[in-house]
């Protein structure tokens, strides 16, 4: 769904969406982190046992990336994003362990027409992923560039 039709004008402050879930496996989670992240926690059963997380966790950016893949195909951003200058507040509140879904809640902070380019304006948007109980396990504020609607510039 995300080439769905969505522009700078569609966006509203305080919109909130919720997308669908992804359920992290133990595999997937060794075998990312195997590959990108080989911290002993994500990747070894018993060094992770004995760790402070008491067994294996994802790494913080697999589960940002399962989120933000949620995130396009829910048609959030639409086909006129033009990607994002950074984000803030990137905060960890909670290891994500095997068996855990996880969905983002998406909310509509500020948005701002660019002051230097008239085909686009500026969203700030809340990202917060959650796991199957609504407990945050990872947050940050992120700013999207979007395109304006071609006939409104």
């Amino acid at each position: 769904m995300h080439g769905r039709e969505r522009y700078y004008e569609d966006f509203a402050v305080g919109e909130e969406v919720t997308t669908a879930g992804v359920t992290l496996t133990e595999d997937a989670i060794i075998d990312f982190a195997a590959r990108y992240d080989p911290q002993p926690f994500h990747v070894d059963k018993e060094a992770a046992a004995a760790s402070h997380f008491g067994g294996i966790i994802a790494s913080s950016w697999h589960t940002q990336l399962l989120a933000f893949r949620q995130v396009i195909d829910s048609g959030f951003l639409g086909n006129a994003s033009m990607g994002s200058p950074g984000c803030d507040e990137l905060r960890f509140h909670e290891p994500v362990r095997p068996g855990d879904t996880v969905r983002t809640v998406l909310r509509v902070l500020d948005k701002r027409a660019s002051r230097t380019r008239d085909d686009r304006g500026y969203v700030t948007v809340e990202y917060d992923i959650q796991n199957q109980t609504g407990q945050s396990v990872i947050s940050w504020r992120g700013i999207q560039i979007i395109g304006r609607r071609p006939n409104d510039v």
